[in-house]
C-alpha cells in the first residue's frame, strides 16, 4: 500500500510506501517529503511498530468533528518534520483491534511510538504549534535516550 504526497519543496506529486527502512524522497528534487499513510489492524505492526522511523499515530473516527479539525495540523507538523517523523492514520472504527491494543477511549488519541513502544501520548485536538512542540519533545526524548550508554 502508498499514499500519494506533494513535495513542499517543488511540488510534485510522489508516491510513497506505506512502510520502508528510510525516509521517502521526491524523485524530481530529492528533497525529504512528508510521510502520510494509512494503517488498519491487519498492517499495523509492519507500517508502525517495525518502522525504524519515530511515527505519529493518529486514531481517529470519521464521525468525530475534532478529529477533522486535527487532521490538517497533523499533516503540517508531517510537512514541518519530513525526514524526521512518520504519519499514520489509523480509523478506529475499521481498526477495532489497534484502538483496543491503545486503549483508546476518546478520539483524537494520538500516540508516538518508536520501534512500537509509546514515547508520548495525547488525547483531544490541538493546533499546530503546540502539536509541533509535543512531536519536539518526543523526538528530543528519543535522542537522549538513544545518546545514553547501555
Amino acid at each position: 500500500m502508498s499514499a500519494i504526497v506533494t513535495c513542499p519543496n517543488c511540488g510534485k506529486k510522489n508516491r510513497v510506501p506505506a512502510a520502508a527502512s528510510g525516509y521517502p524522497r521526491c524523485g524530481v528534487c530529492k528533497s525529504a517529503v512528508p510521510w502520510i499513510v494509512d494503517a488498519g489492524d491487519a498492517d499495523f505492526a509492519e507500517v508502525v511498530e517495525q518502522a525504524p522511523q519515530v511515527v505519529l499515530v493518529d486514531l481517529w473516527a470519521t464521525w468525530c468533528g475534532p478529529c477533522r479539525m486535527v487532521s490538517p495540523a497533523l499533516e503540517k507538523v508531517a510537512a514541518e518534520r519530513a525526514g524526521k517523523l512518520k504519519l499514520v492514520k489509523v480509523d478506529v472504527d475499521a481498526a477495532p483491534e489497534t484502538a483496543r491494543k491503545f486503549s483508546v477511549q476518546a478520539v483524537p488519541t494520538l500516540l508516538i511510538l518508536n520501534r512500537g513502544n509509546v514515547l508520548s501520548r495525547q488525547s483531544g485536538a490541538a493546533p499546530p504549534d503546540v502539536l509541533l512542540r509535543w512531536v519536539d519533545e518526543a523526538l528530543q526524548k528519543k535522542a537522549d535516550s538513544a545518546g545514553r550508554a547501555p
